[in-house]
């Protein structure tokens, strides 16, 4: 890695030795579900207990270290694993991807981007597509990430930072977007239950935060492309590992008839798709109430992914003469698995730790207690919000999925902000800042596994404390600069979204 004596530069080098002095990230997630068995015993003993501020109930902990604790680790382990969100998405994603880079389709419009894009766009594009990403799940994860990779690599720059460019977007502006995506109804239905506390009626749609994050979108990927050019690039220096750099060429006539096959089936499947979310009552839709936001199309897109990805993938491959038989696209969906070796080994030790953690009620616990430690704050409107935000960050570095935490938190802070004149929509918003922002530094983030692996192919010492060095700088200044926006919108009065003010009576 390139050497930098700046302070920021002497700063992230101390915390990646530290964190990389640590075990190999599966070793270190065995030894952390370990120490919640052990901590899960010991802390049982002192009859902790707090209060679910949604259902009432007296919530304890969970003692794990006993002979019922390991009854239930040893039978539920091999579901631990194959329960596994991410792990599931990831396969299936990846079977569709393989199709396409196989066929050789990823490659060529990976050329195609290079060739035709100003080299000076290119991180901003990068970044900008991580947001949008979000729209379709969680997919940017397993795509986009190990892309840019390959793109920077092609254009004679550092992959890892194109990687951290594009991680950044897809999980620290997770909530960033121009679309709508699977997030905002699941939030949206957590907010208008937690907000029946207090007023029976209210109603939170699922574009409630739309104004705000449309803005963001453009905000978080200029703010990510100033970080990848003036702190990321500089730090890593010149790449001079043994991963090398496909030569650019132009496209020969196979390829372009390839990606017209590859077009026209796309504009097939996309006219399917749309045809079945488009008109009322589509096949798509959800069948009782008719909505796209909670639909089939909505749930299944990861599957939708992998069908994409089939289609499009073998178009090109008839279209470019690379795919000669049905052996083929199977060798392209197996070649895909291939590559997932260490982090399927890192997902069985994450799925065993993040199972007890949740069995044995700790980070239930360390949310409510939060929670109730900012709620007797008694500070002002933002003080308040920015500490709300501080809070909702710090809780993502021990709870991983935003639902789970909102589902916690909502129940408390909606009817309390409510109280004081806040709207639960803009409670939300402030939610959804401090929960992005620090995705891209938890390790208990469910795909930090998978970055670990795609960060290891081009430098092989990559451990934990990389990941976190090279990603920190964005944690940090997303984190900033968003509270600020947030600021300058609670400052001017705006609308967070259609319908949805800031405050009210």
């Amino acid at each position: 890695m390139g050497k930098n004596n700046s302070i920021l530069s002497r700063f992230l080098g101390t915390i990646e030795k530290v964190g990389n002095a640590l075990p190999d990230p599966a070793t270190l997630f065995a030894l952390l579900a370990l120490l919640v068995v052990i901590i899960s015993g010991f802390v049982s003993m002192f009859d902790l207990s707090v209060t679910h501020p949604g259902t009432g109930e007296i919530v304890t902990v969970v003692n794990l270290f006993s002979v019922a604790g390991l009854h239930r680790i040893l039978t539920e382990m091999v579901d631990n694993f194959t329960s596994f969100a991410p792990l599931g998405t990831v396969l299936v994603s990846l079977l569709g991807i393989g199709i396409a880079e196989g066929s050789g389709l990823i490659g060529t419009l990976l050329r195609l981007m290079v060739i035709s894009a100003p080299k000076k766009l290119l991180t901003f594009v990068i970044v900008f597509a991580g947001i949008l990403s979000n729209t379709a799940s969680e997919v940017g994860y397993v795509l986009l990430v190990p892309l840019s990779a390959i793109i920077f690599l092609s254009v004679g720059r550092h992959p890892i930072a194109g990687m951290a460019a594009a991680f950044a977007a897809v999980s620290a502006g997770y909530s960033a977007n121009l679309l709508l995506g699977t997030i905002d109804p699941l939030l949206a239905g957590l907010s208008e239950e937690a907000a029946h506390i207090i007023d029976p009626e209210y109603m939170v749609n699922p574009a409630a935060n739309y104004y705000f994050m449309f803005v963001s979108t453009f905000f978080l990927a200029a703010l990510g492309t100033w970080v990848t050019e003036k702190i990321v690039i500089p730090r890593l220096g010149v790449y001079d590992g043994d991963e090398k750099a496909e030569e650019i060429k132009k496209l020969n006539s196979d390829e372009k008839r390839g990606l017209v096959y590859a077009g026209i089936a796309s504009a097939i499947f996309t006219a399917i798709l749309l045809g079945g979310i488009i008109p009322s009552g589509g096949y798509l839709r959800d069948p009782i109430t008719d909505s796209v936001l909670r639909s089939p199309f909505m749930s299944g897109i990861v599957a939708f992914i992998f069908l994409g990805g089939g289609v499009a993938g073998i178009a090109y491959g008839v279209g470019a003469k690379t795919l000669k038989n049905d052996v083929d696209v199977i060798k392209g969906m197996g070649k895909a698995m291939e590559t997932l070796g260490i982090y399927i080994v890192l997902v069985f030790f994450a799925a065993q730790f993040v199972a007890y953690f949740n069995w044995t009620n700790l980070g239930l616990i360390f949310a409510i207690e939060g929670a109730e430690l900012l709620k007797a704050s008694g500070m002002g409107a933002i003080p308040l919000m920015l500490s709300f935000i501080i809070v909702s960050a710090i809780v993502n570095l021990v709870m991983g999925s935003a639902s789970a935490k909102w589902a916690i938190m909502a129940p408390v802070f909606i009817p309390m902000f409510m109280l004081l004149g806040y709207s639960p929509e803009f409670t939300q918003l402030a939610y959804r800042i401090g929960d992005s922002t620090t995705n891209i530094i938890a390790p208990m983030m469910s795909y930090f596994a998978l970055i670990v692996a795609f960060f290891q192919k081009y430098d092989k010492k990559a451990g934990i404390g990389t990941i976190i060095a090279t990603m920190l700088p964005y944690s940090i200044l997303f984190l900033i600069a968003w509270s600020i926006m947030l600021v300058i919108w609670m400052v001017l009065d705006l609308p967070i979204g259609p319908g949805a003010p800031m405050y009210i009576n």
